[in-house]
């Protein structure tokens, strides 16, 4: 705690009980704030967890599917055949507040009559056909993977700066505010005191002199 460097004045007090009141009601709104984006932040990551065992599972069946094909089909024939793309992809990217937070939301947008995959069956082994269709199956659950990882990497930013702004508060402006009222308060009242001697003194020099 520190005091403010202030005038020990009634305006000063008054001016200082009013930051105080704002503090503190600042304080319980950012608390507030930061206890429900910590509550958000717990069920992100949960669901982040569950998503990444899901995605990863279909990622190694897709790659075991893959090193399959690998051992069937000659290596330069493997390349060529997914070489070339069998579809567009786009992805939109638009952004909802959640908590003062800009969070991303994403989707894929595939162009119709393609086909899913870049070459035809003939001489391609139906491992390599799963491995192909299982990426491309879980392209949609990759997206929303990313689009999680980036929303709890924006909130627990957020969350920081709310913890640190939730602190100042709390251990150092309030505090101090607090203290430097006090100290006015006792300026304020050592002077009434010595204006009370002062006054008393000069009606006994009248008396005296009556």
């Amino acid at each position: 705690m520190a005091l403010l460097k202030v005038n020990p004045t009634r305006m000063q007090m008054t001016g200082l009980k009013q930051r105080l009141a704002t503090s503190e009601r600042g304080h319980k709104l950012l608390k507030d704030k930061q206890d429900e984006l910590m509550r958000q932040f717990i069920e992100l990551i949960r669901k982040n967890k569950a998503l990444r065992e899901e995605v990863e599972k279909e990622l190694s069946e897709s790659f075991r599917d893959f090193l399959l094909a690998s051992a069937m089909m000659s290596p330069a024939f493997m390349e060529q055949a997914v070489s070339y793309p069998s579809q567009k992809i786009e992805v939109d990217i638009t952004q909802r507040n959640v908590m003062s937070v800009m969070v991303p939301e994403m989707q894929f947008h595939r162009a119709e009559g393609e086909q899913k995959l870049p070459y035809g069956f003939v001489q391609t082994s139906a491992e390599l056909d799963d491995a192909i269709e299982r990426l491309q199956a879980v392209l949609d659950r990759m997206l929303e993977l990313a689009q999680l990882e980036k929303t709890a990497q924006l909130m627990a930013g957020e969350i920081e700066k709310t913890r640190r702004r939730v602190n100042a508060l709390e251990y150092r402006t309030i505090p101090d505010l607090t203290e430097t009222i006090k100290w006015i308060r006792m300026k304020l009242d050592e002077n009434e005191r010595a204006n009370i001697t002062r006054l008393m003194k000069v009606k006994e020099l009248i008396q005296k002199e009556a």
